[in-house]
């Protein structure tokens, strides 16, 4: 059989270490003249398997297309090959499902994946390609847990509205960052509200009257109109910040510009009428904002009848449909069906457990020389700026030189020192939080029949997506990897002895 061999790195500290491309390189001639395979092309290179434009792993999809028999593609370990479900690894799939290409893996457990490969091998190669593609995740997922520990202390994760600034925390260390009132634009964004809040003016006309008093953007400019109405609408002004990304209010730290009585009275002049908070909002739901309406897009909206019968129907926003009401016990028959079937046997969960075992200790050595370099490059910037001020101080650059520097650095510092973070999160997470989804997946159904409401929500929002009502019908699929386990489950006499 002709053999194509694939080695792969993601930093430039992975060449010096054991999965080095030439130790990869090794392993696999070493592989292929076991198996008596004839080697007919090499692709070595290093690139990250999380980035979009994977243009070398490309080249290696096309080269495979191309072969006229079936080609075994040979990788060190199932992480070398990808992380990402979505770039190379579907198309890969596609090849080994018509018998073009055999998978090979010389350092992991399952050497070969390929197109009459029973039920239980497929099962264990997903599970730890999904284990893979998770510790890629976790990194995204740590850097949201690091907003998330700024956000509980009352800190902004971006920019200071206008009418306030960044400023050093500590002069001397310059490691932090606060917001104060900027000295011009402050009192200048505070008579905006004072004088919208008379009744007497449009947004036009006090757009005119705050270009007279000379307020401008950060780069200097006039604003526009439309930033009025975005002042006007920031809670930022009297207390709360807002997360667009995750769409989060949460109290900040910083000194409030106006009070919350005077946002209040421009929100209700702009509006023209008070917004009342709805009763139903206070009510807990299992499937609220989890399903639409397949013909609409609405969102289900629940209702309690005799207070205690829950019905689901469609909001009909965009007035396309009939009012059909679905009871919430019918909707979670299926659901419940699906977590029954969503059990794996204790001997197969243990087969994956060992080789995520396997996986972790690989991913160590990445995690390792990728906090390495971080901290060189912190360290790196941190000698800049020391430098740097030594100029500022003997004159060799300018106050408007030093600062703008100043800023672009630390802001490149606070980033290295979150991914710091992630990387020494996600270290410690990868083995734990692959061997919990196998757990969860096993007592799924347990779990949700005894839990609460809210628990339940916080279940479903976990393994359901793409929730849709058609007609009475409930539609939905499950996340990755419970599809997968749920495939095997409802075959089970094809798992292996």
């Amino acid at each position: 059989m002709k053999a194509v061999v694939l080695a792969r790195v993601s930093t430039e500290e992975q060449k010096e270490a054991g999965n080095s491309l030439p130790a990869q390189q090794a392993r696999l001639i070493s592989y292929i003249e076991r198996n008596n395979f004839k080697l007919i092309k090499e692709f070595i290179f290093d690139e990250s398997a999380s980035k979009e434009n994977r243009k070398k792993f490309g080249k290696v999809i096309d080269f495979l297309k191309e072969q006229k028999e079936t080609v075994a593609l040979c990788c060190d370990k199932i992480d070398r090959l990808s992380r990402d479900f979505l770039i190379g690894v579907i198309e890969l799939e596609k090849l080994r499902r018509e018998g073009r290409i055999e998978l090979h893996f010389a350092s992991d457990g399952i050497h070969r994946i390929h197109k009459d490969s029973n039920a239980g091998e497929l099962l264990i190669f997903n599970i730890l390609l999904s284990a893979s593609q998770n510790f890629a995740n976790s990194i995204s997922d740590n850097t949201k847990r690091a907003f998330e520990r700024k956000r509980a202390v009352g800190e902004i994760t971006g920019q200071p509205p206008i009418g306030y600034k960044s400023v050093p925390l500590d002069k001397n260390k310059r490691t932090r960052s606060d917001v104060v009132f900027d000295p011009i634009k402050a009192s200048v964004v505070k008579k905006l509200f004072e004088v919208y809040a008379t009744g007497n003016y449009s947004i036009t006309t006090l757009w005119e009257e705050v270009k007279r008093l000379g307020l401008r953007a950060k780069n200097g400019k006039l604003i526009a109109r439309s930033v009025i109405e975005h002042i006007l609408n920031d809670e930022f002004y009297y207390g709360i910040a807002y997360s667009k990304k995750y769409g989060l209010r949460y109290p900040h730290r910083y000194k409030p510009l106006i009070t919350k009585e005077l946002f209040e009275k421009c929100r209700d002049i702009r509006t023209g009428r008070k917004k009342k908070p709805s009763q139903m909002t206070a009510k807990p739901f299992i499937f609220r904002g989890l399903i639409t309406c397949k013909n609409c897009g609405c969102l289900m909206s629940p209702e309690l009848k005799k207070g205690r019968f829950i019905y689901y129907s469609c909001t009909n926003a965009k007035g396309n449909c009939k009012k059909v009401y679905v009871p919430e016990k019918e909707l979670l028959e299926p659901v419940y069906k699906v977590l029954e079937d969503l059990q794996l046997s204790d001997k197969h969960i243990q087969e994956i457990t060992e080789g995520l075992r396997a996986l972790e200790q690989d991913e160590g050595v990445f995690h390792k020389s990728q906090m390495k370099a971080l901290k060189a490059e912190y360290d790196t910037i941190e000698d800049r700026i020391s430098k740097s001020y030594d100029n500022l101080c003997d004159g060799r650059i300018t106050n408007d030189m030093y600062d703008k520097k100043l800023k672009e650095w630390k802001e490149r510092q606070e980033v290295l020192l979150t991914e710091i973070q992630n990387h020494s999160d996600a270290d410690e997470d990868f083995y734990l939080t692959a061997n919990t989804v196998l757990k969860l997946a096993q007592r799924a159904a347990e779990i949700f029949k005894s839990s609460e409401v809210t628990e339940k929500r916080q279940l479903l929002n976990y393994l359901l997506q793409n929730c849709q009502m058609d007609g009475k019908k409930l539609e939905f699929s499950l996340r990755n990897p419970f599809n997968r386990i749920l495939e095997i489950s409802n075959r089970p006499t094809l798992l292996p002895r």
